[in-house]
């Protein structure tokens, strides 16, 4: 009794399975029906706007066969009546390019007009100007520069012409020593030709009896003195003179790099001249009256570094012989990570209170902002 019971339970079970899947098939055959017909009724929606109905034209009686044709037509306008225009304003636009405005507008050819050849100035040069003067390890000199394009430019050593060189379509020259430059002092200057223009700015050589790496190339402006190669002497360890100033009022300023906040001290011939604090940016400027030297006389710098202590941990020692000088009313000073004003005003014009002179020759609003790399012209000539 029971196996019958358990075989009809198995017959009911799978009666049961074969409906459902019965079920899912319908349901699936359906879904497709329904997604052919949406098909088909997107596609017919589509296929009114790119051309007339067919069943349209098939329901046309034989007899109005000429009104079907021309109403054709017109669905045929309305469907391509985009592209037809623009087709048509293409044409018309060739048409009057072609025809129309050649007749209107003459046709001029213009020849353009050769012009004089003259010299044309480089960068607003209105002088011969230095770019480097270098000292080689054999000895020899390289003295580069710029002046007018195309001309003849001398170089002269201690106030005799030595060579003449050619610049080029740029301006720039460049010329080389034959021979190596022996021990001592030179004074080099360019005279341009035609006209006839000597440089306003000199470069003072000092060649050393150790040779090129105590020699020393220094640049003599209008604006200052400007190092174009230091020599290895101005430099012990983390103390290094970058740039020394002498000006017309006997003073001489002496910037560089040392260690933060150390103090750096400045003497002339043995004789101490005051000292300065590293800035936490590694830099110092140092400022002292000396008083006025003589041209042609040799002279000892000494420029020490000295640690909390007071002892000296690095020392610069730079001996010159002192240059003519060029003279003028003003120097120049770059702004450098941590100047002031007023330290600045105390080096160059020996006081701080002074800060008010260079802000108002600079046209500086506020003197407590100031910029790196800032260039500050700086009047050192007259009473303050």
């Amino acid at each position: 009794m029971s196996k019958q019971n358990k075989n009809n339970n198995m017959g009911k079970i799978k009666r049961s399975t074969d409906d459902l899947i019965n079920d899912a098939i319908a349901q699936q055959n359906d879904w497709q029906e329904n997604r052919r017909e949406y098909t088909r009724g997107f596609l017919k929606s589509l296929n009114m706007f790119a051309r007339p109905s067919v069943k349209k034209q098939e329901n046309q009686s034989v007899t109005a066969t000429d009104a079907g044709v021309v109403r054709s037509r017109h669905s045929a306008l309305r469907a391509y009546w985009f592209p037809i225009a623009c087709a048509l304003l293409v044409i018309f636009i060739a048409i009057w390019v072609m025809f129309i405005r050649g007749a209107t507008q003459p046709r001029v050819i213009v020849v353009p007009a050769v012009p004089e050849p003259v010299v044309q100035r480089v960068d607003n040069i209105t002088v011969p100007t230095f770019d480097i003067v270098r000292i080689e390890k054999d000895g020899d000199v390289v003295i580069a520069g710029r002046w007018l394009p195309h001309q003849n430019i001398s170089i002269m050593v201690n106030n005799k012409i030595v060579a003449t060189e050619r610049t080029d379509y740029a301006g720039e020259f460049v010329y080389t020593t034959s021979t190596a430059w022996k021990p001592g002092n030179y004074t080099i200057a360019v005279l341009g030709a035609e006209p006839e223009v000597k440089s306003s700015d000199k470069v003072f050589v000092y060649i050393s009896d150790a040779g090129v790496e105590n020699s020393v190339s220094l640049l003599m402006t209008k604006e200052g003195s400007t190092l174009l190669q230091a020599p290895a002497m101005l430099r012990d360890g983390d103390l290094a003179v970058s740039k020394i100033d002498y000006l017309d009022t006997g003073r001489i300023v002496v910037s560089g790099d040392g260690l933060p906040r150390l103090r750096v001290s400045l003497a002339l011939d043995g004789e101490y001249m005051g000292f300065a604090r590293v800035s936490d940016y590694r830099h110092f400027g140092l400022g002292a009256d000396v008083g006025e030297l003589e041209s042609g006389k040799e002279y000892e710098l000494a420029v020490r570094m000295h640690d909390g202590d007071g002892r000296t941990i690095g020392t610069v020692l730079h001996k010159f012989v002192m240059p003519e000088m060029t003279g003028d009313d003003d120097t120049y000073y770059t702004v450098r990570r941590g100047d002031c004003l007023w330290i600045i005003a105390r080096n160059f014009l020996r006081r701080g209170v002074l800060f008010s002179v260079i802000a108002e020759r600079n046209a500086i609003q506020n003197p407590d902002l100031i910029y790196p790399k800032q260039l500050l012209q700086i009047p050192v000539s007259g009473n303050h």
